[in-house]
């Protein structure tokens, strides 16, 4: 992953963590990780893993979970940091147009 692609995911993670009104702080480390600090919790999004299935790796104290998109990033984020956040799954099925 580009260095620009990092830099706006960390962009995007400053300008969530302050939407949400969470407390953190988000900086790029030297491996091209992010990093972020706040509500005890340590969080570290890793681009581009060893393993193709995924794009990103995220480890929140030390447990890692797979993301395949930065919104993926984002829920696991807000998660971990945001106690009050309902996380939301969302279905999609299939029915017809004009009902039978």
């Amino acid at each position: 992953m580009s260095e620009i692609a990092v830099d706006l995911a960390c962009e995007l993670l400053v300008q969530s963590l302050a939407a949400w009104r969470v407390d953190g702080g988000v900086q790029g480390a030297r491996d091209g990780a992010i990093m972020i600090g706040g509500g005890r919790k340590d969080i570290r999004i890793d681009p581009t893993p060893s393993d193709p299935m995924f794009r990103w790796m995220v480890t929140i104290d030390g447990r890692k979970r797979g993301a395949t998109s930065i919104v993926g990033v984002l829920r696991q984020v807000r998660a971990a940091l945001d106690p009050g956040y309902a996380a939301n799954r969302v279905r999609v099925t299939l029915t017809p147009l004009v009902p039978y």
